[in-house]
This record gives C-alpha cells, sequence and structure tokens, in this order.
C-alpha cells in the first residue's frame, strides 16, 4: 500500500507486468518468473553502466513526493537513507550506476503503474506487482514481502478487533490506489463504503480526528505510524496473505523496457548474496509482528 505515512508505509519474486485497474488495485497475485538477464542478447543488453536508459550514462529513478519513512529518510530519496532509497542504490549499483549517475525524479504513486510511457528508468514506491498492473507496465523480481496491517486510536472501538468480522461494522479509511484499499473492500469487506485518500498522510489526519474508525496500511509503515507519528494508536492485527504467494512490492518500469530482465537480474543477486536481507534488516528491523485477523 502504499500509501502510507509519512512512514512504515502504502501500501511485494519475479518479473512481471501490470496495469493500475481503475483507482483500487494490487492484491497479492503468484508471479511469473523474470526472464533470465544472463541469457541470449539481454545478457549483451545488461552491459553495466552502458543500458539504453532515459539519459545515456545516467539512471533515473523515480519515486513519490512526500517519500514516507521507513522507505526513505528525512524525504530525501537521494541520501540513500531509508529501505528503498538503499535498496534503488543496491540496485543501481549492480547495474554499473555509482551514485554519482543516479537522478531523482518525483512522481505521484497511481501515475507510476498507470498506463502510458514513462520518464524514468524504475520507479520505487511501495508499489505490489499485481496482474492487474502488469497489463500497464513491467515489474522487476520482488524486492520485499509485505503484509497489510489496521492501526485504531487505543481505546477506541476498533482496537478491540480480534478478527476480519469484527471489522465489518467500523469505517475503515486508505490510500487510494493501494493494496490497502483492495484488503479493506475484498477481505474485510465493511458494511460501510471505504474513505479514500489521495495520500497516507490524509489518512493519518482523518484517523487523528476520529473521521475513521481505523486506517490500513503496509505493515512496516503501520509499526512506525504508531512509534513515531500516531503514537496514541496501535496496531490491531495483520491480514494473512491472500492467494498462494506473498504479496510483493516490485520495482516499475515501462511496459516492455528492455531494462526489465536487467532490472530483474540486479534484484534476484542482491536477494541471492544477502543484500536485501542486510538493508531490511538495518531499517525495517522493528516491523517486527502483528496479531493475524482471521
Amino acid at each position: 500500500m502504499h500509501p502510507a505515512p509519512r512512514a512504515l508505509r502504502r501500501a511485494v519474486s519475479a518479473a512481471t507486468i501490470a496495469l493500475l485497474a481503475t483507482a483500487v488495485g494490487c492484491a497479492p497475485q503468484p508471479e511469473d518468473k523474470a526472464a533470465d538477464p544472463s541469457s541470449g542478447s539481454a545478457a549483451k543488453s545488461c552491459a553495466p553502466g552502458k543500458l539504453a536508459t532515459k539519459t545515456t550514462g545516467k539512471l533515473t529513478i523515480a519515486t513519490d513526493e512526500p517519500a514516507y519513512e521507513p522507505w526513505f529518510k528525512d524525504d530525501k530519496p537521494a541520501n540513500g537513507k531509508g529501505f528503498e532509497s538503499a535498496v534503488a542504490y543496491a540496485v543501481a549499483e549492480r547495474l554499473g550506476y555509482g551514485r554519482g549517475a543516479v537522478v531523482w525524479q518525483s512522481v505521484p504513486f497511481n501515475k507510476a503503474f498507470a498506463p502510458g510511457a514513462k520518464t524514468f528508468d524504475f520507479d520505487i514506491n511501495q508499489v505490489s506487482i499485481s496482474a492487474e498492473r502488469k497489463k500497464a507496465v513491467d515489474f522487476s523480481s520482488g524486492y520485499y514481502d509485505v503484509r497489510q496491517a489496521v492501526i485504531a486510536l487505543k481505546g477506541g472501538k476498533a482496537a478491540r478487533a480480534t478478527s476480519i468480522a469484527d471489522l465489518r461494522n467500523l469505517k475503515l479509511g486508505a490510500q487510494v490506489g493501494t493494496t490497502s484499499l483492495d484488503y479493506i473492500t475484498d477481505v474485510v469487506k465493511p458494511k460501510q463504503q471505504a474513505a479514500v485518500y489521495a495520500k497516507n498522510d490524509q489518512a493519518k489526519s482523518a484517523l487523528k480526528n476520529g473521521q475513521v474508525d481505523a486506517v490500513v496500511t503496509d505493515l512496516p509503515t503501520a509499526f512506525y505510524i504508531t512509534s513515531a507519528e500516531v503514537t496514541d494508536a496501535r496496531i490491531v492485527g495483520q491480514f494473512e496473505n491472500q492467494g498462494a504467494a506473498p504479496e510483493q512490492f516490485g520495482l516499475v518500469l515501462d511496459k516492455g523496457s528492455a531494462l526489465t530482465s536487467c532490472v530483474s537480474g540486479a534484484v534476484d543477486a542482491l536477494r541471492k548474496d544477502g543484500t536485501l536481507a542486510r538493508i531490511e534488516k538495518q531499517w525495517l528491523s522493528d516491523a517486527v509482528d502483528a496479531p493475524v485477523l482471521k
């Protein structure tokens, strides 16, 4: 989900293609295996630092603004701090682009995976891989397995929920176009229509002001919100994965991009050598666990 805070938010292995189905959409989907970047012409096109990027010799990476924690730090994607900033630079290095060759660009969450040509080489913004989104864009292999969680103010009726059934009579909110919103509509199926917000910050404000009983974000974002931003809130619980494969965040590329196999190969290598695990431990170690809502 993206959506989320300025924090543990929005809002997951494989290389794939996806589309924005209306403003909603990203339930966990089994992913097709990424094309092998080491085979045939793909190997030649993945020569370090010599990819067919938007700007020769540069790698353009996009994310939303503001850039929330713990995915980014201090709203500065280029500083290398935060899980996704660190992942982005690790991928760039694998592709042969040092920090000085990386150019950051601001692109709204929903626009990143909407149909149409892209101005970036890849986008990193807690975008879940889904079959619908793959109709419009390419995805890299998943770089993070994620679950969705429910946040409520301490002492509120939502804070006492222990099951999905307990959530059905509540007013729930989430960011537009996120897996979080999908979980509300498709899993919880509340009696009241969900409140939909353009940004996670708006969802947080609605929770603080009592306009909604609870909001749904990805689990890391939920931990950050409750520990640093809305400290009188608590994590009610997390949802189980829907489907055989885990929900994963993936890097977003143009549909049919010549870079897709190269980027997926870089992500796969970072997972294999333990780099992704080390980055996750450094930046997301506080997002450990929460009760499962069934």
